[in-house]
């Protein structure tokens, strides 16, 4: 049953307080990427856009779902929980030795991750060919069937593949050249295929990106690779559905979504913080940041204190 976006708030928030948790309880971790990317992933796991179902994990036209800035997997784990992939139990044992739930995603466990991240720069990469996979048996699918004709059906094993690639990756991560060899692979073959919800929060682990190494006039220059460009508000989950819904119903170009965040979004001392980036919350920072999600900035009553 579609949800509501009162209800996908609802869950955004929850996630919110779990990175938190997660985060505390690990004692390492980054803290703003995960919390400003909250609303996409929402969006993603739970909008109805994306097919991604745990249900349906090995489903060959399932949606993929690419994690490229994998440290800030703990936004993953978390949707991935809440959607079912596995128990919410096992969020507090992010980082611990032997658990499915690293410091960077991988794909070592079947939990609905599709691909191992690490190395920022690659995601893209990694989900042009899976896109470039999908097209590729999508047309000796079609080949297949004209050279069948009436000798009887095809076999399953021989089906097209239409599912659509998902790729969420970082501002900072346009600093790396491979990630525009991607981008240039993906226009020059019209790879509607493929589309990247890019977290535009303007911070990296040295600074912030305009300094480090500015990127603007950004969508412009996505645009000149043959990207049709979205740009949303990424905590407007509503503009974030429209513009997925747009990507999937391209009949050319891949796209990229432009979701200017706010790092640290929901908890006031970390918002828009370069420092918060690559480290966790203190116990005290931990009580004070849930207060704050429980009561949506002090506007409600947390019934848990």
């Amino acid at each position: 049953m579609p949800k509501t976006i009162k209800q996908l708030e609802k869950i955004a928030n929850a996630i919110r307080q779990d990175i938190i948790k997660m985060l505390v309880t690990a004692g390492s971790g980054h803290s703003a990427g995960p919390l400003g990317m909250a609303d996409v992933f929402t969006a993603l796991y739970f909008g109805g856009v994306a097919k991604l179902d745990p249900k349906k994990r090995q489903d060959p036209e399932r949606d993929r779902m690419v994690l490229s800035n994998a440290h800030i997997c703990p936004v993953l784990y978390s949707a991935l929980a809440h959607r079912g992939y596995f128990p919410k139990s096992e969020l507090k044992t992010l980082r611990r030795l032997g658990s499915k739930l690293q410091g960077h995603s991988n794909n070592h466990a079947n939990i609905g991750i599709e691909t191992s991240g690490g190395p920022l720069g690659q995601g893209l990469s990694q989900a042009v060919g899976l896109a470039l996979a999908a097209r590729m048996n999508k047309n000796q699918h079609i080949k297949t069937a004209s050279s069948v004709g009436r000798r009887g059906t095809i076999a399953t094993s021989d089906a097209g593949r239409d599912y659509h690639t998902w790729c969420v990756m970082s501002d900072g991560e346009f600093d790396e050249g491979q990630t525009w060899e991607a981008l240039m692979l993906a226009g020059k073959l019209d790879l509607r295929e493929v589309t990247i919800l890019i977290d535009r929060n303007n911070i990296q682990i040295d600074g912030f990106t305009e300094q480090v190494m500015p990127l603007e006039n950004f969508s412009d220059k996505l645009k000149a690779f043959n990207w049709f460009v979205i740009e949303v508000d990424g905590h407007n989950i509503r503009e974030v559905l429209d513009a997925m819904k747009k990507a999937k119903a391209m009949a050319a170009n891949p796209t990229a979504i432009v979701c200017h965040t706010i790092p640290g979004k929901g908890v006031d001392f970390m918002e828009n913080k370069f420092e918060w980036h690559g480290k966790p919350p203190s116990p005290t920072e931990a009580r004070l940041a849930l207060h704050e999600l429980r009561t949506f900035g002090g506007k409600i009553k947390c019934e848990h204190e």
